[in-house]
């Protein structure tokens, strides 16, 4: 029976999601492994099992029984946050649970253990509402992530415009005192809007890495060289 099969070779099983998490990333890209999602899963999977008698079989004319969704859902939406701090793709979070089935079907094979039809719909209804609101809590959070470091560099934005625009200011009108010819470029005048001019770069030079890491540009794009002064 699917029950016996699940609790008697539980740790089997988990290892074994482990080793196919693995395999979806390249040597030394591995992102910290979940310990607690699988497992809370099997035992949630083996308790609605028990709770709805599927260990034996069932006439099909009777009505399904009611699943522990709340459960399943509430620890696959905590599950989904999760993956997605710690660097995983959507893709993956559903390959978390898609690992759990083959998982089981492979025990199956292995140990000549029939999976009722009764036993294979529960273990659907489970895999579907686990990943039904891991991927729902994954994309809602990605998405407030999103938003929240759209709005940082809007900040950041609007303060480098105010500093760009406050330099600008000062070198037009310090240039436009040099042009009446009454001040030199030696004097006050004069370093004044050098001193601009040099703040203006410095601005730019310091803002652009910060706002490339804000928008998740972490490396700079092929381009000319350019001189410094």
């Amino acid at each position: 029976m699917l029950i016996e099969l699940l609790t008697s070779n539980r740790e089997l099983l988990i290892e074994r999601c482990r080793a196919k998490v693995a395999k979806r990333f390249p040597p030394g890209a591995i992102p910290a492994i979940v310990d607690h999602g699988v497992p809370l899963f099997l035992n949630q999977l083996a308790a609605t099992l028990r709770n709805e008698r599927l260990t034996t079989a069932r006439p099909s004319s009777l009505a399904e029984p009611a699943l522990m969704s709340s459960d399943i859902g509430r620890a696959a939406a905590l599950h989904g946050v999760e993956l997605l701090r710690l660097g995983y793709s959507i893709d993956q979070v559903v390959h978390h649970y898609g690992d759990v089935c083959q998982g089981l079907a492979d025990l199956a094979v292995e140990h000549h253990v029939e999976i009722t039809p009764d036993q294979f719909r529960t273990l659907n209804r489970c895999l579907d509402e686990a990943i039904a609101d891991a991927v729902a809590a994954f994309s809602h959070n990605r998405e407030t992530a999103i938003s929240q470091e759209a709005e940082v560099l809007h900040h950041r934005l609007g303060l480098l415009a105010e500093k760009e625009r406050r330099l600008i200011t000062v070198a037009i009108q310090t240039f436009s005192a040099i042009k009446t010819g009454n001040i030199g470029l030696t004097g006050a005048t004069g370093t004044a809007l050098v001193n601009a001019l040099y703040e203006l770069r410095d601005v730019v030079d310091q803002a652009l890495p910060e706002c490339r890491l804000a928008s998740g540009m972490t490396t700079l794009p092929p381009g000319p060289a350019v001189n410094e002064a």
